[in-house]
């Protein structure tokens, strides 16, 4: 007889990741949704979630002040599996969870890779106010049905890739957010010229975009000047915004 599979775990939010000795009160949360596989029942990976701690923990430290919390999100499972669309299920769990543990705030969902799918799926829910999608991991165009765009209106939508990005086509999310454009004219994408699917070789500037967008959806603050051409540009060149060397040295000076 075969080994029976152990039964998933229950999808979960890790640990409020805050700056130390930080007593905060939660006014709007971001949801880290780690990258992920196609088809896998296979239990979460421990490096992937490790992976998004320390864009987490930069942008609970830029977001103190606002009262930022930011939770990364454990998967039931590594897999999308075609239509049950598991890593959206437990990103609309989790958006479930921080209304019932915080309350009518604002939430950002951003993933990488398969999380990045993830959030631009779970987008339309009411809580959520904007998504960031790093490097997403779209179904090429052989697939049944295009992924979703429509309930996306009335978010803000921010889409970051990697130009030499060899798991996830960045050519497919370029399309998508042109499809979303149409529908939610808050849609912009920037391209990371040279980059991979990591985002590593431009590290700095990927987490500087992040914290922009993050805060100013979340909490109104003014987004930098790039930002704001990029939402505002039409289609293509706000879809095609590079992402400038020096990003986030440029806010700060």
């Amino acid at each position: 007889m075969g080994q029976r599979a152990l039964p998933l775990p229950a999808p979960r939010l890790g640990r409020a990741v805050k700056t130390a000795g930080a007593q905060l009160v939660v006014s709007g949360v971001v949801l880290l949704l780690p990258d992920g596989e196609a088809d896998s029942r296979r239990r979460p990976s421990s490096l992937s979630y490790a992976l998004q701690l320390p864009l987490a923990r930069t942008l609970a430290r830029a977001g103190q002040d606002d009262g930022l919390a930011a939770h990364v999100v454990h998967y039931r499972c590594r897999g999308w599996n075609a239509t049950d669309a598991q890593l959206a299920a437990d990103a609309e769990w989790a958006v479930e969870e921080v209304v019932r543990r915080y309350g009518d705030i604002p939430v950002c969902l951003a993933g990488h890779g398969m999380g990045g799918r993830a959030a631009l799926r779970a987008g339309g829910h009411a809580a959520v106010t904007s998504v960031l999608a790093m490097a997403p991991w779209l179904p090429g165009e052989a697939s049944a049905e295009p992924e979703p765009v429509k309930h996306l209106l009335g978010r803000q939508v921010l889409l970051v890739h990697g130009t030499n990005d060899t798991r996830s086509d960045p050519e497919l999310s370029f399309r998508l957010a042109e499809r979303a454009k149409k529908t939610n004219r808050d849609t912009c994408r920037f391209e990371v010229h040279s980059d991979g699917h990591g985002l590593r070789q431009h590290r700095a500037e990927v987490v500087a975009l992040a914290v922009d967008f993050v805060r100013g959806s979340l909490f109104g603050r003014a987004y930098a000047r790039p930002v704001a051409d990029a939402l505002a540009a039409p289609p293509p060149l706000g879809l095609r915004m590079p992402l400038a060397v020096g990003f986030g040295r440029s806010l700060r000076s």
